[in-house]
């Protein structure tokens, strides 16, 4: 197996984040030609907007909070040369869960199930965390 493989989640993750990009240009958008924004305050409020947009938005955001962390683990392992299964499960489960929380944040936000779907995403990074930390010191 190509230890380069664990490089995959990671620029899944970057398309991820160009998908929501482009979703919030659509919002922004939509909202301008249906006349939901208020023009004086869009460039710095993000009240201006509605909240179909505000929470796109919001998910752009996030995608610059946990999976920074996740692409730094990524290239620490990648570095390592720890890219077997585990490694690649972790990364691409981390990954799915992203996936799925932007689903839910840009759609129905219901919080409860975001959170949970959030916090498995965490608790991933936390067990990729421990899988660096064992490698730099038993490998």
């Amino acid at each position: 197996m190509s230890r380069n493989l664990i490089l995959l989640p990671a620029l899944a993750q970057v398309l991820l984040t160009i998908a929501v990009y482009v979703r919030l240009a659509a919002a922004k958008a939509k909202a301008v030609r249906e006349g939901q924004v208020d023009p004086e305050r869009r460039g710095l409020y993000d009240d201006a907007w509605p909240a179909s947009v505000q929470k796109v938005n919001n998910n752009i955001r996030n995608q610059f909070e946990v999976p920074v962390l996740f692409y730094v683990l990524t290239i620490m392992l990648w570095q390592l040369g720890t890219t077997g299964p585990l490694a690649q499960a972790l990364a691409w489960l981390f990954v799915g869960s992203r996936i799925v929380h932007a689903y839910i944040h840009t759609g129905s936000n219901i919080v409860p199930v975001r959170r949970k779907v959030f916090m498995a995403g965490c608790a991933i990074v936390v067990a990729m965390t421990v899988l660096v930390i064992w490698s730099i010191l038993f490998a």
